[in-house]
C-alpha cells in the first residue's frame, strides 16, 4: 500500500504547488515561518544529533568489548564519551524529537489550522535549540588541563564534580540552559495553538489522541523546564563566582541539586514518552483500521501521567539522605504511575483484538513500542521497590531499564511516526522491504544489546566503568551488548538508505496511503503552503468505515470518490 501508480497524463501534468515549492532558496528556509519547514529543520538536525550520539555509543561499547581499558585514551576520556552520549540523546534528540519535529509538522494539520499560534516564536525556538546544541557540542573540540575532549561530569551534571572539573562544563551547562528555553517556547506555542486554533466543531473529545499527548507534554515543558533552567544557572554561578550553593566545601548541599534536577528530569521522562504514546495511538488505530478502543481513557491517562510525573522524582534518590518515610511515600507513588500507563497498553491491545491489521513498517514500530515499553515499565517496578533498588542502584540494570523506556519506546515511536507521516511530509513513498529490514535489524540489535544488561546489573556490574575484572563473569554479556549495538547501527544505515532512495526515486505518494481519517490525511501530499483552502469538516478521526483502498492511486479514497481519483 506504500506504492502508487500514475497514468501518463498525470505524470506530464504540472505538479501542484506545495510547501516545498512555494518559495525557494536557502533564505526561504533560514527565515521560514511555515510550521512544516520548521518541523523539517528540527527533524534533520535531531537525526544528525542522533547519528553523533550513536557513534559515541559505539565507541563506548567497543571499549567494553574487553575487560581492560585498551581503546579509550584514558578513563577520563571514557567518562566524557558517556557524558556526551547521554546529554546529546536526552536534551538534543529524545526530548525535542517527537514534539519539535513531528509535532511541528503534524499538529496544525490535525487541527485544520494554517499554522501554529506564534510562527515567529516557533522559529526562535529552533534557533534556541541550534544555539544550545552548538554550545554543548563545542566541548567535543575543546580539551581541558587533563587533555580530555568533552565534559566528564555525567549527563546528570552532579556536583561537586561538575563544579570542580577543569573541563569546559560551563559551555555544556549553557547549552542545556538554551535547549531548555527552546523546549519551553515550543510547549507554550502548542498549548495556545490547541486551545485557540481548533475548529469550533473540534471539541476536546474529538481531537486525535496525538494532540492530547502533545498538549499534556507541553504543560510539562512549560511547568517543569524552568526548574532545570534555574538549577543550571545556579551551577554556572557557583562555577564562575565560587558561591556555595551545591558545593559542600563552600557550605552548599549537593543533594539539593539532586532534588532540583530530578524534579525536572522525571517529568522530562514523560516529556519524552508521552508524545511517543500519542504517536503509537495513531499507528495502532490507523494500521489496524479500527476505531481506537477506550478513547476517553487513553486521553485522560495522558493527563494523569503528566500529573503523576511531578510527584515521583524521589525514587531516583533512594540511596541519598532522604528519610525512610519519604522513601516509602515515593515508592508507593512510583507504583501508582503504572496505572495510567497500563490503561494505554491494554486499550491498544483491545484495539488490535480481531482488527484488520496491516503489517506495515509503521505498524511494526507501534507493536515494538508496546513490547519494549512493557519490558521497560515492568523492570521499573524493581527499581521502585526500596530494598531491590539498593542492590540495583547504579548498575547496568538501570542502564537497560532506561534504554528500554527511552530508546526502545520513545525512539521506536519516533521512527514509527516518521515512517507513518513520511509520504505526507515528502510526497514520496519508500520501499516497504527496506523499511521492514531496517526495523528487524534495529529491533533484534536493540534486544541483543540491552537484555544482557539486566542480567549484568543484577550480578553487580556497575555502570559508567571503563574496565571490569576479567574473572567476574561480565565479559560475555558485554560482548553480546556490543554485537547488538553494531547490529542496530547497520539497521539505522539501512533506514538512511531507505529514506534517501525514497527522496531520489520514490513514487508519488497518495494523499492517504494508510487509510487514516484525521485531518492531515484530508489534504494533498505534500501539503499546500496554507494546509487547507477552507476549514475542513470535523469528523470522528478514528472512524475508518468510509475509506476503501484504490489500487490505481495506491492509497485510500472515499467510497463516494471515483476509482483512480484521490481528492486533494
Amino acid at each position: 500500500m506504500s506504492t502508487s501508480y500514475q497514468s501518463s497524463a498525470e505524470e506530464t501534468a504540472p505538479a501542484p504547488e506545495n510547501y516545498l515549492t512555494s518559495s525557494r532558496g536557502i533564505a526561504s528556509w533560514i527565515f521560514t515561518l511555515d510550521h512544516k519547514r520548521i518541523g523539517i529543520l528540527y527533524g534533520v538536525m535531531i537525526l544528525l544529533s542522533f547519528a553523533a550520539a550513536g557513534f559515541i555509543a559505539l565507541l563506548i561499547r567497543t571499549e567494553l568489548l574487553t575487560p581492560a581499558l585498551d581503546r579509550a585514551p584514558s578513563g577520563d576520556q571514557y567518562n566524557a564519551w558517556f557524558t556526551l552520549h547521554g546529554a546529546i540523546m536526552v536534551f538534543m534528540v529524545i526530548i525535542p524529537g517527537v514534539p519539535a519535529a513531528l509535532g511541528n509538522f503534524v499538529l496544525p494539520l490535525m487541527l485544520g489550522a494554517k499554522d501554529v499560534a506564534f510562527p515567529r516564536l516557533n522559529l526562535m525556538s529552533f534557533y534556541f535549540w541550534l544555539g544550545g546544541a552548538g554550545f554543548l557540542l563545542s566541548t567535543l573540540f575543546l580539551a581541558g588541563s587533563t587533555k580530555v575532549y568533552g565534559v566528564d561530569t555525567g549527563w546528570t551534571l552532579y556536583p561537586p564534580h561538575s563544579i570542580r572539573t577543569t573541563q569546559f562544563a560551563s559551555l555544556a551547562l549553557t547549552g542545556v540552559f538554551l535547549l531548555g528555553f527552546s523546549s519551553i517556547f515550543t510547549g507554550l506555542n502548542f498549548i495556545v495553538t490547541i486551545q485557540k486554533l481548533r475548529p469550533r466543531a473540534m471539541t476536546w473529545f474529538k481531537m486525535p489522541l496525538f494532540l492530547w499527548a502533545i498538549y499534556s507534554t507541553a504543560v510539562l515543558q512549560v511547568m517543569a523546564t524552568p526548574v532545570l533552567a534555574i538549577t543550571l544557572l545556579l551551577l554556572i554561578v557557583e562555577r564562575t563566582m565560587g558561591i556555595g550553593i551545591f558545593n559542600p566545601a563552600l557550605g552548599g548541599d549537593p543533594v539539593l541539586f539532586q532534588h532540583f534536577f530530578w524534579f525536572y528530569s522525571h517529568p522530562a521522562v514523560y516529556i519524552m514518552i508521552l508524545p511517543a504514546m500519542g504517536v503509537v495511538s495513531e499507528l495502532i488505530a490507523v494500521h489496524s483500521h479500527r476505531h481506537i478502543f477506550g478513547y476517553r481513557f487513553i486521553a485522560w491517562s495522558s493527563v494523569a501521567i503528566a500529573m503523576f510525573s511531578f510527584i515521583v522524582w524521589g525514587h531516583h534518590m533512594f540511596t541519598s539522605t532522604m528519610s525512610p518515610l519519604m522513601n516509602a511515600i515515593f515508592s508507593a507513588l512510583t507504583f501508582s504511575v503504572s496505572i495510567p500507563s497500563a490503561i494505554k497498553v491494554f486499550n491498544w491491545l483491545a484495539t488490535l483484538y480481531k482488527a484488520s491489521i496491516s503489517i506495515t513498517t509503521p505498524m511494526l514500530y507501534g507493536l515494538a513500542f508496546i513490547i519494549l515499553f512493557t519490558i521497560g515499565g515492568l523492570t521499573g517496578l524493581h527499581l521502585g521497590t526500596l530494598q531491590v533498588d539498593i542492590h540495583l542502584h547504579d548498575t547496568y540494570f538501570v542502564v537497560a531499564h532506561f534504554h528500554y523506556v527511552m530508546m526502545g519506546s520513545a525512539l521506536m515511536a519516533m521512527f514509527g511516526g516518521l515512517h507513518h507521516w513520511w509520504p505526507k511530509i515528502t510526497g514520496r513513498t519508500y520501499s516497504e522491504l527496506l523499511g521492514q529490514v531496517s526495523f528487524w535489524l534495529i529491533f533484534i540489535g536493540f534486544n541483543t544489546a540491552f537484555l544482557p544488561q539486566f542480567v549484568m546489573g543484577s550480578l553487580g556490574m556497575p555502570r559508567r566503568y571503563a574496565s571490569y575484572p576479567a574473572d567476574a563473569g561480565f565479559t560475555g554479556y558485554h560482548i553480546a551488548s556490543t554485537i547488538g549495538a553494531y547490529i542496530m547501527a547497520v539497521g539505522f544505515v539501512v533506514m538512511f538508505v531507505c529514506f534517501v532512495q525514497s527522496l531520489a526515486a520514490g513514487r508519488k505518494a497518495a494523499a492517504n496511503p494508510w487509510g487514516g481519517n484525521s485531518l492531515e490525511w484530508h489534504c494533498a501530499a505534500p501539503p499546500p503552503h496554507t494546509n487547507f483552502e477552507t476549514v475542513p469538516e470535523v469528523i470522528d478521526c478514528y472512524d475508518f468505515h468510509d475509506w476503501r483502498y484504490d489500487a490505481a492511486s495506491g492509497g485510500f479514497i472515499k467510497k463516494t470518490t471515483a476509482p483512480g481519483r484521490v481528492p486533494a
